[in-house]
């Protein structure tokens, strides 16, 4: 599975981005897709993921504020992010794994470039 990440970049606090991650490859709908994120000198940390059925789970620190959504159709999952701080900033990957949700980047088995967003206070 080849993952493609797009959309990010600078906005004003407050503002909103959607992310983009398309999905192709002999499994072109992937069951678990998630967005991951990692700020200059941290950890990467889990955002947000869903199943191809819908379901979906959120960091605390995002939860109200983004959205993930798939269209399997265009093999892509969407994030959007509203309400966007400053302390959101970060490189957002999109990534990939079977079977069941996980919010452990190393459980996921493919993963998308980043995509670098970055909220101006």
């Amino acid at each position: 599975v080849q993952l493609q990440a797009s959309g990010g970049g600078l906005v004003q606090a407050g503002g909103s981005l959607r992310l983009s991650c398309a999905a192709s490859g002999r499994t072109s709908s992937p069951d678990v897709v998630g967005w991951f994120r990692q700020a200059p000198g941290k950890e990467r940390e889990f955002v947000a993921a869903n199943t191809w059925i819908g379901g979906s789970v959120y960091a605390d620190s995002v939860k109200g504020r983004f959205t993930i959504s798939r269209d399997n159709a265009k093999n892509t999952v969407y994030l959007q992010m509203n309400s966007l701080k400053p302390e959101d900033t970060a490189v957002y990957y999109c990534a990939a794994r079977r079977f069941t949700m996980s919010s452990t980047p190393g459980t996921y088995e493919y993963w998308g470039q980043g995509t670098l967003v970055t909220v101006s206070s």
